[in-house]
């Protein structure tokens, strides 16, 4: 993480307070993860250096940039056209190559180019999105804030990991994240 300035994903104005261990926002209604947070999904994600992730959620690139040192390749697909081109912009300011990103309903996945080591959601979501189950490869993980009891404001951070047609549950600390909008999430 102290390869990627925090301070090039975030707006200039909060360019000081990028330093810090808080959730900033980016705009579009969107925040960049709290450092501490991004370190911990990606610790669950239990990276070797391998494979393809897929991050659902690209906001400000940030996360994109930090998983790009932990992967080989790191597939990020954003629905709000105006922050996938702000992280574009970022992620090549600091020399990021190896991300890709789509615009697109991110609880579909990106089934191109699955199947994937890990798949890591970054909203709030209401159930587990089926199509990202499908996408994992064989003991990959699915990370996401859920909140199945249908409250965007209670979620638990849960990794699932697929195991031949079923999936292992595991669940985590309480989270704070905006809700997943899309198809398999959150309605508009």
């Amino acid at each position: 993480m102290r390869s990627i300035p925090r301070r090039s994903f975030v707006p200039e104005a909060l360019g000081e307070a990028a330093g810090g261990d808080a959730a900033l926002p980016i705009g579009e209604r969107q925040t960049i993860s709290q450092p501490w947070t991004v370190a911990r999904m990606c610790e669950l994600l239990e990276p070797d250096g391998t494979g393809r992730v897929l991050e659902i959620g690209t906001g400000s690139g940030y996360h994109a940039a930090v998983l790009s040192r932990l992967f080989e390749i790191v597939y990020s697909v954003e629905r709000i056209p105006a922050l996938a081109e702000r992280a574009r912009l970022a992620l090549r300011s600091v020399g990021v190559e190896n991300v890709h990103i789509k615009i697109f309903d991110g609880t579909y996945g990106w089934s191109e180019f699955a199947p994937y080591r890990s798949i890591l959601v970054t909203a709030g979501a209401p159930s587990v999105p089926e199509p990202l189950v499908q996408q994992l490869e064989e003991g990959g993980h699915l990370l996401l804030p859920l909140a199945p009891a249908g409250d965007a404001r209670s979620q638990v951070l849960t990794r699932l990991t697929r195991r031949g047609s079923g999936v292992a549950r595991a669940e985590f600390e309480r989270v704070r994240f905006v809700r997943l909008v899309g198809r398999f999430g959150w309605p508009e």
